[in-house]
Formats: C-alpha cells, structure tokens, sequence
C-alpha cells in the first residue's frame, strides 16, 4: 500500500502569511503554435509539505543539497496526537511506544485541512520533547503543521534544538487517512544550494 502525504502545490496553496505564493507562467504553449509547453515556477521552497535547510535559521547552516539524504528514507511511525494547538511534550506520547523508532510523523487535526486553509492553531514541538526523542534515537520529526515552532516565535527555540541535535524535520505533510503505524518514508529534498528548504514529495510505503 502507498499514501501520498504530500499537499498538492497550486496557486491556491495557502503558504505562511507574507510568503511567496506559487505561480506558473507560460514561456511557450502548445495551443499558441509553439512546440513544447514550457513554463518558470515561482514559489518559496517552504510551499507544501517541505523539509528545512539548517540554513534556513543557521548563518553557517547546511542548504537542501548538503542535508544527510539518509535521515529522509527509512522506516518511520505515525503517531496521531490529541492536542489541537500548543507545545507538544514526551506526556503527548506516553500512549505509545517508541522504542527503536527513527523517524517519527506526527498526525493532528491540520491534515483534515484543504490545501488552500491555513490552520488558525496548530500544535508544534517542545525543545522538551526533541531532547527526548534525539535520546530516543530519532532522527527525523515530521509535522502535518506548517512550524516545529509556535506561529509567533522570533527566537524559533526548536529550530535550534533540531539542529544541535543534528535531527531533520518536515513541515506540511497531510496524514489524513492515513493509520496509525510502521511504514517506510521516503521525502527526498531536491538538491538545491544557496536555499533555505525544499519541497518534498513524500510518501509511505507499507512493510
């Protein structure tokens, strides 16, 4: 069995207020005679399910094309949380068992959303919470909500926190219909220099 749980990329994707939205421009077009339709996409690299560059909150931080590729395609758990908005803590996961797990995707109430809404609230991590699971052995924290961080923050503390623990994480995935469980992941970033993040295309693949 396959999901796909990434959000589509459109113009009418919602994107974080004051972002760049996606848009597609015709160079050449089929039905104006020429021979191909070619087109230029403009769009931030934080559109949709994406991954985060430590350069993205780090002056000297790695971009997409130098993040370990191994953290994004592996065996993973979804986890489906009861908290609609606010910090995340190990007490968010007393209910299962993480042992042994790598990658960990975390399912909440924003995947029920469309692409083009944008949640008012949204649960987030805890630097709390990553120090835990970095000792757990996880090397990846994947969100359907657009930040690890909460809406408002300046200081961006679990941003930090992911990157002194050299963990990943990936904003935006969409988990609805998706059960609770073991799955392979895959959410490879595109090999991008001088950016901040990438757009993924993610997907979980059943043992």
């Amino acid at each position: 069995m396959l999901y796909d749980i990434t959000r589509t990329v459109a113009p009418t994707t919602a994107v974080w207020p004051g972002d760049a939205p996606f848009q597609v421009a015709h160079v050449y077009q089929l039905a104006q005679g020429d021979s191909v339709n070619l087109t230029t996409m403009t769009l931030s690299p934080h559109t949709g399910t994406h991954v985060d560059a430590y350069y993205h909150y780090e002056l000297d931080g790695a971009h997409p094309a130098t993040m370990p590729l191994d953290a994004y395609i592996g065996p993973a758990r979804v986890v489906t949380v009861a908290k609609r908005d606010g910090a995340l803590t190990p007490e968010d996961f007393r209910h299962v068992s993480l042992m042994g797990v790598e990658r960990l995707l975390i399912h909440s109430w924003v995947s029920d959303l469309e692409d083009d809404q944008w949640p008012p609230d949204f649960p987030y991590l805890s630097v709390e919470l990553i120090a835990w699971l970095s000792a757990s052995g996880v090397r990846l924290i994947g969100l359907d909500s657009p930040s690890v961080d909460a809406f408002d923050s300046t200081e961006l503390r679990c941003h930090h926190a992911l990157n002194r623990y050299k963990m990943v994480n990936i904003e935006l995935l969409r988990l609805r219909g998706v059960p609770d469980g073991d799955y392979e992941l895959i959410a490879l970033p595109l090999k991008l220099d001088n950016a901040c993040g990438s757009p993924v295309r993610a997907i979980l693949r059943t043992p």
